[in-house]
């Protein structure tokens, strides 16, 4: 099977590569304190690894990313049942998520000396068990500021749920473990999770926790109070910003090499995981190991299962409406 794969460059010799198998990050190549680049996102450079088992490295999630309780959903009146791929609940589209398909791409004219790729994908009604055919489109855009942009859009001619984000695992230095990047996220509340993961449908401060990165913290710092919980971090954070404009969700800091990572973002959370399923069996572009906690998440999205909780920001989108979300990840040094 081939796939296509695009290389976007910038001026500062930043690269992305993005493949049209799941419209996935591959590779980004940024520079550190020295000007040196490194790859700081997980990703293979052979077809069949992203296929022979799925972690979701650098893809779009969808139809709808994170977990729907119990696979279920009722909307409109009529329940919806759903494949429950991470027993016993539903995750990121199913079994035939959005990152396993291939979907159509074209690179876009530059603007401003940016470089910009599309891709399209039309989920037809009923797949996964979602109702509704939805057409949805991403583009990636590599600016001269050291921004990777993805912009997000679909429409649906049938009433349904959709929570776009990417699952690109981040480690600003390249390689080793990312327990010593330091994080300071914009969220004063978190949403807690049963055992399976799906929330309580409480949101609680996170002041005085292990999840309080309202200040810049170290990932290890306190990464072992959750260890008989998901093996580390596995959360959404609400977003002080409520997802009603682009503005500031999270930095991550680098200390070694000195990259600095921000993200902007629309959406109204973030799942912030800590690659704590990575067992060391697979190995990546250039040879590196991914061993527990080589990479990290950090995914603007709607919170988990909020198809089932009224109370959430909606997921819900409605025929003659436009789903938009924009993430953007700024990288510089220090």
């Amino acid at each position: 099977m081939e796939v296509k794969i695009y290389t976007l460059t910038n001026a500062n010799g930043m690269v992305a590569k993005v493949t049209a198998y799941g419209a996935t990050l591959t590779e980004l190549w940024v520079p550190d304190r020295d000007g040196k680049l490194a790859d700081v996102v997980l990703g293979f450079d052979q077809l069949e690894k992203y296929q022979a088992r799925r972690l979701f490295f650098g893809a779009v999630v969808g139809r709808v990313a994170n977990r729907i309780a119990n696979g279920r959903f009722t909307l409109d009146g009529k329940e919806y049942v759903l494949a429950k791929n991470n027993p016993p609940n539903h995750l990121h589209g199913g079994v035939k998520g959005f990152d396993t398909h291939i979907w159509k791409s074209r690179p876009l004219p530059a603007e401003k000396s940016q470089a910009r790729v599309e891709f399209t994908y039309a989920s037809v009604d009923g797949e996964e068990g979602y109702p509704g055919t939805l057409d949805v489109t991403v583009i990636y855009t590599l600016t001269d500021s050291n921004e990777l942009h993805i912009d997000y859009s679909a429409t649906t001619d049938q009433t349904t749920p959709i929570n776009l984000s990417n699952h690109s695992f981040f480690n600003l230095a390249g390689t080793g473990a990312i327990l010593d990047h330091i994080v300071t996220i914009n969220a004063d509340r978190f949403t807690p999770v049963d055992r399976t993961l799906i929330p309580t449908g409480e949101i609680t401060a996170v002041k005085d926790s292990g999840l309080d990165f309202t200040k810049p913290r170290r990932i290890g710092e306190r990464i072992e109070e959750f260890r008989n919980f998901a093996n580390g971090y596995d959360h959404n954070f609400v977003l002080n910003t409520g997802g009603s404009k682009l503005a500031f969700a999270v930095r991550v800091e680098e200390p070694k090499f000195g990259r600095v990572m921000e993200i902007f973002t629309t959406q109204p959370g973030l799942q912030f995981y800590t690659g704590n399923r990575l067992d060391g069996r697979l190995t990546g572009v250039g040879g590196i190991v991914f061993s527990q906690h080589a990479g990290f998440c950090l995914e603007p999205q709607h919170f988990p299962d909020s198809v089932n909780h009224p109370d959430f920001p909606s997921t819900i989108l409605r025929p003659g409406e436009t789903f938009k979300s924009t993430s953007i990840y700024k990288f510089t040094t220090k």
